[in-house]
């Protein structure tokens, strides 16, 4: 696997290469005319880390050229210092990121990252040694999908039209919807829909998280906090590494980085009586019509018929810090195990649904993949409004 660190600082990149640099090939650019150069000349990379700043010659800019005038489909991770806010991520993105790490607390998520993608550029050297994201699906399952998709959309196209037209009639906006998601190898591709939501709903997500279906235990340790940490009890000692605190008080660092991790919230946002749906947008969510757009979706590659669920962005990166990242070798598809065996649910716990998509993950074929369409009509006729 070859890697290209992005970063005006040599030593910055010899630490990197010294920490990461098992198993792959890393090379160091300090000047974005010799990184083009080295394009132009035909050079192939299957990973760029930028830790650069945005405004300067290795920023943005320079990953918008490599964009535009490679076409290049390279995955990019963005190593920042500082948190990066929400308006300077979209234009990230714009530019093709894929990734945004920080180069002290996601260390670990780093790791992870780099370690899938050395995996999945090894599953798929014997098919395009040149692109981490390349999946190829077993070819029964390519034609099922063609198929399938493109007679829906020819038979469902009366249908289509007139839900458009109601769309637009209830509510200001677009009648279709799209969003970036991450699908099978933390391919980010464009997700359609009709839009059952108020325009202004991305903005309104913030404030109804603490409705989450998933919610998590995170924040239950809260008042124990400041107590001994587990380790030393164990040891019955002193906590020895102490730290002072956002609040001023002194702590143990095991528990400082244990409070940390509780406070993540659930990796899987999904909210139970959504405020920010329409009343035909309730109509089309219960009924799982406004997933009907997804068909353009397989006919373009980026989904399968039957596969896991292609997630949010902010959703993806937090599956990958951990076991369940394997749920990203299965393909995307717009209905999987999941919606049949557990859609809706109040007493679905995150930890089932990962283990689902895992499961189909390792087992799928396309003999499951019928009978997860057989189950899919009675699943989507769903009571629960979620």
């Amino acid at each position: 696997m070859r890697v290209v660190y992005l970063s005006p600082d040599i030593q910055e990149a010899i630490a990197f290469e010294s920490e990461f640099g098992s198993g792959i090939e890393i090379k160091h650019f300090d000047n974005p005319k010799l990184f083009l150069r080295s394009l132009e000349k035909g050079d192939r990379y299957d990973l760029i880390i930028n830790a650069a700043t945005p405004g300067s010659p290795l920023g943005i800019n320079l990953l918008r050229t490599i964009k535009e005038k490679f076409a290049s489909d390279t995955p990019v991770i963005w190593l920042a210092n500082t948190p990066v806010p929400p308006s300077l991520q979209r234009m990230l993105m714009a530019a093709g990121i894929s990734d945004i790490f920080y180069q002290n607390p996601d260390k670990e998520k780093l790791t992870t990252r780099i370690n899938y993608l050395v995996r999945a550029n090894k599953m798929d050297a014997n098919s395009r040694p040149n692109s981490v994201f390349a999946y190829k699906y077993p070819l029964g399952k390519r034609v099922f999908d063609i198929v399938v998709a493109s007679t829906a959309l020819i038979c469902l196209s009366p249908i289509l039209l007139m839900i458009t037209l109601l769309i637009k009639l209830e509510s200001k906006g677009p009648a279709f919807y799209y969003s970036y998601r991450v699908g099978t190898g933390f391919k980010i591709f464009k997700f359609w829909k009709f839009r059952s939501m108020r325009q202004d709903a991305d903005q309104m997500l913030d404030s109804i998280k603490v409705l989450n279906q998933y919610q998590s235990s995170a924040g239950k340790l809260e008042e124990n906090i400041f107590s001994i940490c587990a380790n030393c009890e164990k040891e019955s000692t002193e906590c020895i590494n102490k730290l002072i605190d956002e609040q001023g008080q002194i702590i143990c660092e095991h528990q400082y980085i244990e409070s940390k991790k509780n406070k993540v919230g659930p990796a899987f946002i999904k909210i139970a009586n959504d405020p920010r749906v329409t009343r035909f947008g309730l109509f089309l969510r219960n009924t799982s019509i406004d997933e009907l757009p997804q068909l353009y979706n397989v006919l373009r590659g980026d989904m399968s018929i039957v596969g896991n669920r292609p997630l949010p962005i902010y959703e993806a990166e937090k599956i990958t810090t951990d076991e369940y990242a394997a749920r990203f070798i299965a393909p995307a598809g717009i209905t999987g195990l999941w919606q049949v065996s557990k859609r809706g649910k109040k007493n679905m716990s995150e930890e089932e649904r990962k283990a689902l998509d895992i499961e189909y993950a390792q087992k799928f074929s396309l003999r499951k993949d019928l009978y997860i369409l057989l189950k899919t009509v009675p699943a989507m006729f769903q009571k629960e409004n979620v």
